[in-house]
């Protein structure tokens, strides 16, 4: 008998990004939608976003969400081994926090 079951990963989003989704146009805030609930079915690592990585130096994943000017960008965080993850920015790519 096989066993198959569904992961399922908690997204919290930052009170600071709570306050950046109301600056932002609504196209991007889709997509940022989008993104979380990919991450809380699939995990946060998402590599079909565009210019998805790991940034070593703030131990945290990035991807686009709409390339071209301005680029938008998003960064979360998420422990090894846990299924908690934690959005903590969404905005404009110059005052990304890298």
């Amino acid at each position: 008998m096989v066993y198959s079951y569904i992961m399922a990963w908690v997204v919290n989003v930052n009170r600071k990004v709570k306050k950046q989704l109301a600056k932002l146009p609504k196209k991007i805030e889709y997509a940022l939608v989008t993104l979380i609930r990919e991450i809380e079915v699939a995990g946060p690592v998402r590599g079909n976003w565009p210019n998805f990585g790991y940034l070593e130096k703030k131990k945290c994943y990035h991807c686009h969400l709409k390339k071209g000017k301005p680029t938008y960008v998003v960064l979360w965080k998420s422990e090894k081994g846990e299924v908690y993850v934690e959005v903590i920015y969404v905005g404009t790519h110059e005052k990304a926090p890298y």
